[in-house]
C-alpha cells in the first residue's frame, strides 16, 4: 500500500470515527467478544493469513535491494533471475493469501451481520406496540442497516488491518535499522508532518460529513414522505409542486456546496501528504546516495530503504489512526446492543398454558389500564429527541368488567377516546393491563403461549392494512400451509373472487404499499378473508366499516356476517346500525362501561345510548333530505 493509498484511507475513516468519538463501557467489548465466539477458528485463520501476509509484503523491498547489489557487483546472472524469479512468486503467493484474507474477512463480516440483525429484528418484533408507536421507522432501520455494517466493519476491515500493519510495521522498522539506522530515524521524524495533518483534517471532514449527513437525512425523510401514495396524494389536492420543489432544490444546494468544500479540503490534504510522501523518497535517496557513494552502504540497501520507508509510513500511519477506528466500531455496537437492552413489556411465561379445542368465552375483570410511559418503550435516539418524555400516562381504563359468552357478540360504542379501541388491543396483549384480568376460555391471556392467542383471535381494524406484496403473500401470512382452493374459498366467502380473478396476476396480484390498489371496502374484505383463512374462535372488529360509503359498507357486512358466524365477538362500532343484533352493547364513556343491555333495552331506558341513537339517526335523515333536495334540483 502506497503512502497516497493509505492517506485517502486513513482520511477516509479518521473523517468517520471522529463522530462517534466517545467513552465505552467494558461491558461493551465482553458483549463483543461473546458475538465474536462462535467464530473464533476462522478469527484465528484470519489472523495467521494476515501475519503471513505481512511477512511477504517486507520480504520483497530487500529481495529487490539485492538483485540490485547484484547487478552492480556485475553478479550472477543467475542469481539475478532465481531472486526475480522469487519475487515474482511472493507475488503471486501475496495475491493469493489476499483473495483468500478478503474471503476469510468478508465471511467473517457477512456472519457478524447475520448475527446482529437476526438478534436486532427479532428482539424488536417482541417489543410492544407502544414501542413502534413512538419510535421513527428511518431511525430503526438505521440500525439494522448503518449501525450493523459499522460493527461489522471492526471484524471485516480493522482487526485485518490492525494485526497486518503491526507485524509490518515491526518487520519493517528491523530490516530497515538493520540496513541504516541513520535513515531509519531521519525517516521517522517527517512522520509527525505526515499525521498531525490527517487527524486535523480528519475533524474538520467529520463536521462537514455529519452536516452533509444530516441535510441528506432530511431530503430523504422528506422525499419518503412526499412520494409515498397518501403525502403524493396531499402534495397534489393543494398545489404545491412548485414550492416542493423549490424548497428541495434548496436542500440540495446546500448539500452541494458542503460537497465542493470537501472535495477542496481533501484535494489540499492530499496535496499536502503527496509532498510529504515525496520529501521522504528525496531524503532516503539524497543521504542514502551520499552512504552509497561514500562505500558506507550498499546501492540495493538504498533501493530497499526507498521500498520499505512505504511499508513503513503506512501502517505508522494507518496505526495511529486504529483507536479512532475501533471507537468508531465499538460505538455503532453500543446502538445496536442499546436497541438489544430495550427490555420488551409483553413476555411469555416460562411454561405458558395452551387453550383447548372447541368455542371460548371473553371476559374482563376490573380491569384498570394507562399507556406506559416512554422510558419504559423508547429511546430518544429512536426517537431523535433530546431526552424522553418521563410523565406516565392517565389512566385510560377504570374498572372494565364484562363476559361475552362463547359464540356471542359484544358490542362497544361510545364517545371519541372513550376507550374502545383500548379495550379491543388488550384482548391480544398488544398491552397488558395494570389491574385485573383478561381472559379468554377461562385463561388469562398472560398465561397462554403466544401461538395459542394468536391462533384463537384474530383482529379487522378499520384501516385494512395490507403489505406492498401479492395478494395470495398477503392471505397467507394468516395460515402459510393453507392450499390453493381454501384461499379461493375465503375470497368467495368475503365477497372478492370475482374481483381477485379479475385481476391481470390473480392471486399473485401485487396489491401495492399499503393496499392501495385496492378500494377501501376491497382492502377491508381482504384483510376479513385473512381473518376467515385464520379460522381464529375469537374476532375482534374495530371500526370495521368506518368510512366506507354504502356500497362498501354493504360488502363488508355481508362479509363480516360470514367472519363472525359461530365465534366469540367483540365489535366496536362508530354507526349503531351496525350492532342492533349484538346480544349485548357496552356504552364505553371516560373509561368506564355506563350502560349495558340490548339494542331494545338500551333505547328504553332512554340514556346515553338512547342520546347517541337519535343524533346518528337525525343527521342521517338530514343528510338524506339534503339529498333529496339535491336531486329534485
Amino acid at each position: 500500500m502506497t503512502m497516497e493509498t493509505t492517506a485517502w484511507t486513513q482520511l477516509y475513516h479518521m473523517k468517520n470515527a471522529e463522530q462517534g468519538r466517545r467513552p465505552f463501557a467494558r461491558a461493551t467489548l465482553r458483549r463483543i467478544v461473546g458475538f465474536a465466539r462462535p467464530h473464533r477458528r476462522r478469527i484465528l485463520q484470519f489472523v495467521l493469513l494476515s501475519i503471513l501476509t505481512a511477512l511477504l509484503a517486507v520480504a520483497t523491498p530487500v529481495l529487490a535491494g539485492q538483485v540490485v547489489d547484484t547487478i552492480v557487483s556485475h553478479g550472477e546472472q543467475g542469481i539475478v533471475i532465481r531472486l526475480a524469479a522469487l519475487i515474482a512468486l511472493i507475488a503471486v503467493a501475496e495475491a493469493g493469501l489476499g483473495l483468500l484474507e478478503r474471503r476469510l474477512s468478508s465471511a467473517l463480516g457477512e456472519d457478524l451481520i447475520l448475527d446482529l440483525r437476526r438478534a436486532v429484528f427479532d428482539h424488536v418484533q417482541r417489543m410492544p406496540v407502544a414501542f413502534f408507536t413512538r419510535t421513527r421507522t428511518g431511525a430503526l432501520v438505521s440500525r439494522l442497516n448503518n449501525d450493523v455494517i459499522g460493527a461489522q466493519h471492526a471484524f471485516s476491515s480493522t482487526l485485518s488491518r490492525v494485526v497486518g500493519d503491526t507485524v509490518t510495521l515491526l518487520l519493517t522498522l528491523a530490516v530497515m535499522l538493520t540496513l541504516s539506522w541513520q535513515i531509519t530515524l531521519l525517516a521517522l521524524v517527517l512522520l509527525p508532518v505526515f499525521i498531525v495533518p490527517a487527524r486535523r483534517m480528519g475533524k474538520r471532514m467529520a463536521l462537514l460529513h455529519r452536516e452533509a449527513a444530516q441535510l441528506n437525512a432530511a431530503m430523504g425523510t422528506r422525499m419518503t414522505e412526499r412520494f409515498s401514495a397518501p403525502g403524493a396524494t396531499l402534495i397534489k389536492l393543494f398545489g404545491r409542486p412548485g414550492s416542493e420543489s423549490s424548497e428541495f432544490a434548496a436542500r440540495a444546494a446546500r448539500v452541494r456546496d458542503i460537497g465542493v468544500r470537501t472535495a477542496m479540503a481533501q484535494h489540499t490534504f492530499m496535496t499536502a501528504l503527496t509532498l510529504v510522501s515525496a520529501l521522504a523518497l528525496a531524503l532516503v535517496y539524497g543521504l542514502g546516495g551520499y552512504y552509497a557513494l561514500r562505500g558506507a552502504l550498499e546501492p540495493g540497501a538504498v533501493v530497499a530503504l526507498a521500498l520499505l520507508l512505504t511499508r513503513l509510513y503506512a501502517p505508522l500511519t494507518a496505526l495511529a489512526g486504529a483507536r479512532v477506528e475501533v471507537m468508531s466500531a465499538l460505538v455503532s455496537f453500543e446502538r445496536v446492543f442499546e436497541v438489544l437492552d430495550l427490555k420488551p413489556l409483553i413476555e411469555e411465561r416460562p411454561d405458558p398454558v395452551e387453550l383447548p379445542e372447541g368455542p371460548v368465552a371473553v371476559e374482563f375483570e376490573g380491569v384498570r389500564f394507562a399507556y406506559p410511559s416512554a422510558d419504559k418503550v423508547s429511546l430518544a435516539s429512536l426517537e431523535e429527541v433530546a431526552a424522553l418524555d418521563p410523565r406516565g400516562g392517565d389512566e385510560v381504563l377504570r374498572g372494565i368488567s364484562f363476559r361475552a359468552e362463547a359464540g356471542q357478540t359484544v358490542a362497544l360504542v361510545g364517545s371519541s377516546g372513550a376507550g374502545k379501541s383500548t379495550i379491543a388491543s388488550l384482548l391480544p396483549r398488544l398491552y397488558d393491563v395494570d389491574e385485573g384480568a383478561v381472559r379468554i376460555g377461562g385463561v388469562d391471556v398472560r398465561d397462554l403461549s403466544a401461538a395459542s392467542l394468536r391462533g384463537t383471535l384474530g383482529m379487522v381494524t378499520q384501516d385494512g392494512h395490507l403489505f406492498h406484496e401479492s395478494v395470495r403473500e398477503n392471505l397467507l401470512l394468516a395460515r402459510p400451509e393453507a392450499t390453493e382452493d381454501e384461499l379461493w374459498g375465503v375470497l368467495r366467502r368475503a365477497r372478492l373472487e370475482e374481483l381477485v380473478r379479475s385481476l391481470p396476476d390473480g392471486l399473485d396480484t401485487v396489491v401495492g404499499e399499503r393496499g392501495y390498489r385496492l378500494s377501501g371496502g376491497e382492502r377491508q374484505r381482504m384483510t376479513i378473508a385473512r381473518l376467515l383463512l385464520a379460522r381464529q374462535r375469537v374476532v375482534i372488529l374495530d371500526e370495521a366499516t368506518a368510512h366506507l360509503d354504502n356500497t362498501s359498507e354493504a360488502a363488508v357486512q355481508a362479509a363480516l356476517t360470514e367472519a363472525l358466524s359461530g365465534r366469540t365477538a367483540v365489535v366496536i362500532a362508530h354507526r349503531l346500525s351496525t350492532v342492533r343484533a349484538a346480544d349485548q352493547i357496552l356504552v364505553v364513556e371516560g373509561g368506564q362501561i355506563v350502560e349495558r343491555g340490548t339494542h331494545e333495552g338500551l333505547l328504553a331506558e332512554n340514556g346515553r345510548y338512547a342520546e347517541l341513537y337519535r343524533t346518528q339517526f337525525t343527521a342521517a335523515e338530514s343528510e338524506g333530505a339534503d339529498s333529496g333536495e339535491r336531486v329534485r334540483v
